[in-house]
């Protein structure tokens, strides 16, 4: 009997009783078994090892050949492998979601797409911005403009600013009127002021 040369030989003896599995990703080597490969049993991986007639050449070795870029592939082994998803700091969650769903893992996309979600969700939940106007009018013309505030407009602060004269046979006094309104989100981040800022002089001019 000739005695294995190397750590590598065992490995390739263990793979001839079908246990270990070795997969050839874009150039680099993946050693691994049968078992963490079948984790999902959908995926192309576990029916790559079950002998199923999928089209994979194997290099001269045995391990079969996979034309996918083996930085992604890590992390998607390491997830069969442990049920956990680590990625280094620069790793972009989209490139590995690209190679799960080459692969048909079907709870590591649900997993990526649930953790992309949170992001999306994150970002777009940031402090309203708010746009303000201040408005003169008369004292006769308080009551419309607040009664006819509309389009998100709000009433924020009234202020007299003190100037009175004789208008016909009575005393008026201008107010400035300071009222707000939430910017809504839209993908420019802005909403369109004009229509709602037009209506809002309106019931000034009425």
């Amino acid at each position: 009997l000739q005695a294995p040369e190397s750590f590598g030989a065992q490995h390739l003896q263990a793979a001839s009783r079908g246990k270990w599995v070795r997969l050839n990703v874009g150039g680099t080597v993946f050693l691994t078994t049968k078992q963490t490969l079948c984790r999902e049993q959908k995926s192309f991986l576990c029916r790559l090892c079950q002998g199923e007639e999928l089209q994979s050449d194997r290099d001269e070795t045995g391990a079969y050949l996979i034309d996918r870029d083996p930085t992604y592939f890590g992390p998607i082994l390491n997830f069969l492998r442990h049920g956990k998803l680590v990625l280094d700091k620069d790793m972009a969650e989209e490139g590995v979601l690209e190679e799960a769903e080459f692969y048909n893992i079907g709870s590591l996309i649900r997993l990526i797409k649930d953790r992309l979600e949170e992001k999306d969700y994150t970002i777009t939940q940031v402090p309203p911005k708010h746009v303000y106007r201040v408005l003169q009018c008369q004292e006769e013309e308080l009551t419309q403009m607040v009664s006819t505030m509309s389009d998100g407009w709000r009433f924020e602060q009234l202020v007299n600013i003190g100037s009175s004269y004789n208008y016909g046979n009575e005393d008026q006094s201008e107010f400035l009127c300071v009222v707000s309104k939430e910017l809504c989100s839209s993908p420019s981040g802005l909403c369109s002021e004009s229509a709602g800022n037009s209506r809002l002089e309106q019931s000034l001019k009425s």
